[in-house]
């Protein structure tokens, strides 16, 4: 398949600010379990309205982004289309388990996707993770127990949101690798804009075959659920997907526990404990390690590795 000619002056750049736009789409996202708990539709419902509120918005940063974005090739739109189909079911998935559940469950149940994916980088690039990157991992998934930890809770009330999460989790790793496989040939909007579209459709079937309310009273959760969630915070995550690899965005996104421990404090009044401490403290050393590469290629190491920018394509 043809790579998009925007594309390739994309990936010409070393993606200087990529690192900073992955920590800044995490950000915005570990704010969409809050805003599906205060939409007054269904679960469904409001991760359509998330998808079909953005599509306006993607189209046009898309067409402006790369006009030739919307006559892919054969290959490319499929891997699109499953991107789409995968998105929609990870938030069907993720969106019913978050009000079957507790919050702390849902999130780190939902970032399973951070091993599969890593581990996906791993296989794609055919070799084992040094040992400062399984360090990094390891620590950063023993920071999402411990900031996690406090509140989470298995019971027989939760088993079946607890469920749900897991399942959305398996559906995000899927999403995120056919993302990084059409951002090596497609501008970040595009691919977003196009997976958005194909995801949108799906969800409304489900929402109306559940019996779900559709239509919100209120319509504020779930524009902002738009928009901090897909357009922003999905858009910073597409972007960097071209310019980091697998491995550090999986670790990456083990910062939405840091960021869902702040939400309950400030929102809920929830103490944060000695283990939260400890538990961002060491998801933040697990950024540092991860990022270690980078300082090895500026002073001129020759060969890219699994942890570093995407600087060659």
């Amino acid at each position: 398949m043809p790579p998009d000619s925007s594309a390739g002056k994309i990936a010409s750049r070393p993606g200087r600010y990529a690192f900073a736009a992955l920590l800044l789409a995490n950000l915005f996202l570990a704010f969409g379990p809050w805003m599906v708990r205060m939409a007054d539709v269904g679960p469904t419902a409001s991760a359509f309205w998330r998808l079909s509120l953005a599509i306006p918005l993607l189209l046009l940063f898309a067409r402006c982004q790369s006009p030739a974005a919307f006559r892919p090739g054969r290959a490319l739109a499929v891997t699109i289309l499953l991107a789409g189909l995968f998105f929609a079911a990870d938030l069907a998935a993720w969106h019913y388990g978050i009000v079957r559940t507790k919050m702390a469950n849902a999130t780190l149940f939902g970032n399973s996707s951070t091993i599969l994916f890593a581990a996906y980088g791993f296989i794609a690039a055919r070799m084992l993770p040094r040992p400062s990157q399984a360090a990094a991992i390891l620590l950063a998934i023993v920071g999402a127990i411990l900031l996690l930890g406090s509140s989470y809770e298995l019971s027989p009330r939760n088993f079946v949101g607890d469920l749900f999460a897991i399942l959305a989790g398996f559906f995000y790793a899927f999403y995120l690798i056919a993302i990084d496989r059409a951002r090596k040939v497609m501008a970040p909007m595009p691919v977003l804009a196009l997976a958005t579209v194909a995801g949108a459709g799906p969800l409304l079937l489900f929402a109306l075959f559940l019996g779900e309310k559709v239509m919100p009273g209120d319509w504020g959760p779930v524009v902002l659920l738009s928009l901090g969630s897909q357009v922003i915070g999905q858009g910073l995550l597409v972007y960097c997907m071209g310019h980091l690899s697998p491995v550090v965005v999986g670790v990456g996104l083990l910062t939405q526990p840091a960021v869902a421990a702040a939400i309950g404090w400030l929102a809920y009044g929830e103490r944060l404990s000695l283990a939260d401490a400890a538990g961002a403290v060491l998801i933040a050393l697990a950024l540092l390690l991860i990022r270690l590469p980078d300082r090895r290629l500026a002073t001129g190491d020759p060969e890219p590795h699994l942890g570093d920018d995407r600087r060659v394509r």
